[in-house]
């Protein structure tokens, strides 16, 4: 063999060698290179706020469905959180834990009871950045549910037609409290159709009446910018009492033609009012 030969064999090797040490070094670089102007214009923008549905009392989270299925299309993640319904001190307490659960932004948002839910679940939480009621109590600081309907000078029927059981390990007085079935459309979904009505009433899951008597504690809508969605054909929470507290929460009000459970009848207005409160 040749010292040419030789040669040529030895360096054949080499040059494949540093050929790929070549590729390597300029795909690491390609990574490592800072983006351009034009690249960092292309980048999602801030990540959308997380929205916390919360039901309320004779209710459970599927009554936010259709709301749910219209924010996820915009791109929101979404929860829709199951209200023990066992009392408000603890139930706020348990939507507190799932809030300290999540990343990011957050929309809290509660229908009937839930809004008295959130409005001591968000308190000192600086993440939630909006507060939405939805035919919902926005107590004031000492106040009860129970006080609530008599703003502004409403009056609900809801406490005459009351199906009343005990439940286990109930305390002292306490017990679970039923919309009697059959005045369950007139108080509550008065703009279903009867036969969902009919459903719902025999799957309604009953709230501990002592929830009535606890006196809410300090209102996060006092630090929290917060909308209101009144429903002025409401049977349950008097349209004349959401009115009184959607003022005093500055809250920016929309009203609308609506049974108690608007976010069902109504979701696409419902949706709107969220997604401006995210926007």
């Amino acid at each position: 063999m040749s010292s040419a030969t030789h040669q040529r064999r030895i360096r054949r090797p080499i040059r494949l060698a540093l050929a790929l040490m070549g590729a390597a070094a300029l795909a690491a670089a390609s990574v490592a290179l800072p983006a351009s102007a034009e690249d960092a214009a292309q980048q999602p923008a801030d990540p959308k706020p997380t929205v916390v549905l919360v039901h309320g009392a004779f209710a459970d989270s599927s009554g936010w469905n259709d709301v749910t299925e219209r924010l996820q299309k915009q791109g929101y993640t979404v929860i829709a959180a199951s209200n023990p319904l066992r009392g408000l001190t603890s139930d706020a307490e348990y939507v507190k834990t799932i809030l300290s659960t999540l990343t990011g932004l957050i929309v809290l948002v509660g229908h009937s009871y839930g809004g008295a839910v959130i409005t001591n679940a968000a308190t000192g939480n600086p993440n939630v950045t909006s507060l939405v009621y939805v035919a919902a109590y926005a107590l004031d600081a000492g106040e009860r549910l129970i006080d609530a309907n008599e703003l502004g000078g409403g009056h609900s029927d809801l406490a005459d037609h009351l199906v009343i059981r005990p439940y286990p390990g109930a305390p002292e007085g306490d017990a679970d409290g039923y919309i009697d079935p059959a005045f369950f459309r007139d108080l509550f979904a008065g703009d279903l159709p009867k036969k969902q009505t009919a459903v719902m009433a025999a799957s309604q899951r009953p709230a501990a009446l002592s929830a009535l008597f606890t006196p809410s504690g300090e209102p996060a809508w006092k630090t929290i910018p917060s909308w209101y969605v009144v429903a002025s054909q409401d049977h349950t929470i008097p349209p004349e009492a959401e009115r009184v507290m959607a003022e005093r929460a500055g809250a920016t009000t929309v009203e609308i033609d609506s049974s108690h459970v608007v976010m069902m009848s109504h979701p696409d207005e419902v949706t709107e009012v969220i997604l401006d409160a995210a926007e």
